[in-house]
């Protein structure tokens, strides 16, 4: 099963750090945040990566593109330019980058990759966000739910909008705004989704996490995974921070 990774947006309120990368770029314990959260998804069996850029796109290109260089140790022949790799890269992946546009909203990015995902059922996630979500359990709920999305729902206080579930916590009714004081629940990312969710994406401009999602809940499509494991975004220089103490506490997402 492939993974998608939105990864183009602009991350102003982590500016400190973006304005020289782009924000699944930044580094957590050395590592970019995207690494920690492909090597969540590698542990489950899923390496087949599509990166969706757009912001600084191209410091992603360059990150992949020396990956091996950065990672192993070689032997140059500078007459004739040979490299003999002297060991193989520890990390199994297949990826793939795409420039979706700098403006491009989250849903018109995902459409942009249409192609790639040859109408198969695919992971969806953000390029900021870090869980020790069982994935396996996750794309079991979604099966059982018949549903054309499930997505992951994670207990966080603060400034997200909450959802608003069905009794036995298995369908999405609907969102609304979330007070301050609120601890409810809140669409954490770390979706699975059936090609019929494309088909609900007009174009460009238009926000997944809107017009997409809602018409889902319409049809009565929209499934929800209760997570009460780890859960945190890197939304702010202070979440960054809470990242790096943690990864070096030990890191609650680490589970390769």
């Amino acid at each position: 099963m492939k993974v998608v990774l939105l990864a183009g947006g602009l991350g102003t309120r982590l500016s400190e750090e973006t304005s020289i990368r782009p924000k699944p770029m930044v580094e957590i314990g050395g590592k970019p945040i995207m690494w920690h959260i492909m090597k969540i998804y590698a542990h489950y069996g899923m390496r087949d990566f599509i990166i969706l850029g757009g912001y600084k796109v191209e410091y992603i290109r360059e990150y992949f593109i020396n990956y091996r260089k950065n990672q192993c140790d070689f032997t140059v022949d500078l007459k004739s330019g040979k490299v003999d790799w002297l060991q193989a890269v520890g990390d199994d992946w297949r990826v793939t980058i795409l420039d979706t546009g700098g403006a491009t909203m989250t849903g018109g990015r995902i459409l942009r990759a249409r192609h790639f995902l040859q109408d198969e059922r695919f992971c969806l996630t953000y390029g900021d966000g870090l869980s020790n979500v069982n994935m396996d359990q996750l794309i079991s709920t979604h099966r059982a739910a018949n549903a054309w999305c499930t997505l992951t729902a994670v207990t966080q206080p603060g400034r997200y909008g909450a959802l608003r579930l069905n009794e036995d916590h298995t369908m999405v009714k609907g969102f609304r705004e979330k007070h301050m004081a609120d601890g409810g629940l809140i669409n954490g990312g770390f979706f699975v989704c059936e090609p019929q969710m494309l088909d609900l994406i007009d174009g460009d401009d238009t926000v997944f996490e809107a017009e997409p999602l809602e018409r889902a809940i319409e049809r009565g499509k929209l499934a929800s995974y209760l997570h009460d494991g780890y859960w945190q975004s890197m939304d702010s220089l202070r979440d960054k921070q809470i990242l790096n103490a943690q990864w070096a506490a030990g890191a609650p997402w680490k589970i390769w």
